[in-house]
């Protein structure tokens, strides 16, 4: 007999969150975890009619709110790196803090995603002269653009938004998504 906590058909507890969420994942048939790149799942029919459906409602919300929707670059230059590796680590300590990240200080010291990135430094036979990142997140492309886009407050609101893969060599845990 199954209770509050206990399993149902093999599936874990959902208070045991960190088992529970990859056995429906798997049990659902979203995504094949197979691939052998960890975090790179191959979307099966229903899950990607399910992320398709998730998206379509994104893109219908932020229409009827005046946002438009951009594609920012999936390659960022090495020398962006820096900027995306202080965004990062002012993000993660505010959320470690439980603050609103405008209430914390941004510091030179920020170590970011400079060891989660994958990297691209050859094009063809040809060493590329400046390598590049594979996009951990997307604010290095947006703000890098918005800074030319936006000179006055007559400039604003920029109402923006896009839907993209975004990649991180993590070593712990990936979970389909999350």
């Amino acid at each position: 007999m199954t209770g509050p906590g206990k399993a149902k058909r093999g599936i874990p507890p959902k208070s045991d969150f960190n088992n529970w969420y990859p056995a429906i994942v798997e049990i659902a048939d979203l995504v094949d975890k197979r691939y052998p790149i960890k975090g790179m799942d191959v979307w099966k029919p229903y899950g990607w009619n399910a992320m398709s459906l998730i998206d379509g409602l994104t893109r219908f919300q932020m229409r009827r709110t005046g946002h438009e929707e951009y594609n920012f670059p999936l390659l960022v230059p090495e020398d962006l790196l820096d900027k995306e590796n202080q965004l990062v680590s002012h993000l993660k300590a505010a959320r470690d803090a439980g603050v609103d990240p405008s209430e914390l200080r941004m510091t030179k010291e920020d170590t970011g995603f400079k060891k989660e990135v994958y990297w691209v430094d050859r094009g063809g036979d040809n060493e590329l002269e400046v390598p590049m990142f594979l996009r951990p997140t997307s604010e290095t492309p947006m703000y890098t653009m918005f800074s030319l886009w936006i000179r006055s407050h007559a400039d604003l609101p920029l109402k923006t938004y896009q839907i993209v893969n975004t990649f991180r060599y993590e070593t712990k845990q990936t979970r389909s998504f999350i």
